[in-house]
């Protein structure tokens, strides 16, 4: 069989074009392990191709996973895109361009906050080949120590509550005795701000005891962090008896006055009537 100039041309074309394909195609990398942020600080989520080759002319996308529509960062056409980025994301992204070229495509996040947390897909796609790798970020937010303020006598005892706030995750608010055994309290109560930190409260009535101490603890677990507030109460706080003994002296008072009253109208009434039946007399007199 003879072979044309046409047929040498379509062979050679074929060659180059699978060149080209074996060419791009590589593999996405990064760290199997979690990444723990602090909040605050900044951190690199490392991802990189293999072979490293130039991902200038590729198309870079930061996901964050956790989000609808959840873009973090894109790089196209050797130029940031902008539209459709996570507003809380915006000015706090970037990648480092001088490494492109060697197949760096890490990202940079700085400013770490609460609602950074989440799993993050590094997807990178050049004409005809794309890959990607998934990696997941914690964050970790020490938050205030305890706040134990006194809300006064309530029925049963004592009004205590407690506050702290800045927590990442969402910590554990427990009330306990001075022998550390946990207290009965009201329900606790979470908020959680616009970067996704914690703030948590939680009232308890207590009573009187041999040391009026009490202590408000808050842990995280996950993180292994805990921060305790301890208060200790005067037995005057507890003591109502000379409130009752107010009372009771007012009381008395006021029923005294009452009776006063009462008998000084009776002795007017009398002296009256006294009064009136000599006027009486005297009249009779005279009329004789």
């Amino acid at each position: 069989m003879e072979t044309g100039p046409d047929s040498l041309f379509v062979t050679l074309l074929f060659l180059l074009h699978s060149s080209h394909s074996e060419s791009e195609k590589f593999e996405v990398l990064g760290p199997t392990d979690p990444i723990v942020a602090v909040a605050g600080d900044d951190i690199i989520l490392p991802c990189y191709l293999k072979p490293n080759i130039s991902a200038e002319d590729m198309t870079v996308d930061w996901l964050n996973l956790d989000f609808k529509d959840g873009r973090v960062y894109r790089y196209q056409n050797r130029k940031i895109i902008r539209e459709d980025q996570i507003p809380s994301y915006i000015g706090r992204t970037s990648l480092f361009k001088e490494e492109l070229w060697r197949g760096n495509t890490s990202l940079k996040l700085t400013r770490v906050q609460g609602t950074d947390e989440g799993r993050y897909k590094c997807f990178i796609k050049a004409l005809s080949w794309y890959d990607d790798f998934t990696i997941q970020v914690l964050v970790k937010a020490v938050g205030s120590k305890p706040v134990v303020s006194i809300e006064g006598h309530r029925e049963g005892g004592m009004g205590l509550l407690c506050e702290s706030e800045g927590w990442h995750p969402e910590p554990e608010l427990a009330w306990l005795d001075s022998k550390g055994v946990h207290l009965s309290a009201g329900p606790p109560e979470t908020h959680r701000d616009f970067k996704g930190f914690y703030r948590v409260k939680q009232h308890v009535i207590v009573q009187e005891t041999n040391t009026n101490r009490f202590t408000c603890r808050v842990q995280q677990s996950r993180i292994n962090e805990k921060m305790e507030t301890e208060v200790h109460l005067p037995s005057e706080l507890f003591d109502t008896t000379p409130w009752r003994i107010s009372f009771i002296v007012l009381s008395c008072l006021g029923a005294i006055t009452v009776i006063g009253l009462s008998l000084a109208i009776y002795c007017i009434c009398i002296k009256k009537e006294d009064i009136t039946e000599k006027l009486d007399e005297l009249r009779k007199e005279r009329g004789k």
